[in-house]
């Protein structure tokens, strides 16, 4: 009724009543909006765990995000990197990353821990090695269009992009779903895979 996009509501609220600088705390306050306001679809804090277990298990130096959206999953990959490790994220949706780019900077990552990139991850991956920089990526975490999770991987093989041992940390795969995705994953003989249980957001 606004005119309003809900992201940009989301971001008000944030602005309104997140500690600055506090990651902890921009993403607890993302969580009470979308718990009490409006829904969205970032990873929320159950799934969350999940994410930052892995990190800490991992240490990962190069960190990939494929869907950046309002920038929730950003800021918990962010919070687990290791001293002097790097984060890229990639989001398709110019209006999505613009609130996106003012989360992160709002939780306190600089351009140095977490460069945001706008464009298709079809178009995106290809270029991460001369454009970015990214030489290997630790890890990968996908939370964009599930119908691209298949291609998008199989992108990063091609381009060797995936370091050795590698964690490639697939959202929503069950439902909605990316069968295809995971058929491949399970079958191909390049993974070892783990389905983790867990509720939808919020």
């Amino acid at each position: 009724l606004t005119g309003v996009p809900r992201e940009q509501r989301a971001f008000q609220y944030l602005l309104a009543h997140a500690i600055p600088g506090d990651p902890r705390h921009v993403l607890h306050t993302f969580d009470q909006w979308c718990y009490h306001c409006e829904h969205l679809s970032s990873v929320g804090p159950v799934k969350g765990r999940i994410v930052e277990r892995l990190l800490y298990e991992r240490a990962p130096r190069r960190v990939l995000e494929l869907g950046t959206y309002c920038g929730y999953g950003t800021v918990l990959l962010a919070q687990g990197l290791p001293p002097g490790a790097r984060l890229y994220t990639v989001e398709v949706d110019p209006r999505h990353a613009a609130v996106a780019e003012k989360v992160i900077r709002l939780a306190g990552f600089d351009e140095q821990t977490v460069e945001l990139i706008v464009g298709p991850s079809e178009e995106v991956i290809p270029r991460l090695r001369e454009k970015h920089g990214l030489l290997k990526a630790d890890f990968v975490f996908m939370d964009h269009w599930k119908r691209c999770y298949l291609r998008d991987l199989q992108l990063l093989e091609t381009h060797q992009l995936l370091a050795e041992g590698a964690t490639v940390l697939a959202d929503n795969v069950l439902f909605p779903g990316a069968p295809h995705f995971l058929q491949y994953a399970k079958t191909c003989g390049k993974y070892r895979c783990k389905v983790h249980r867990a509720s939808l957001e919020y």
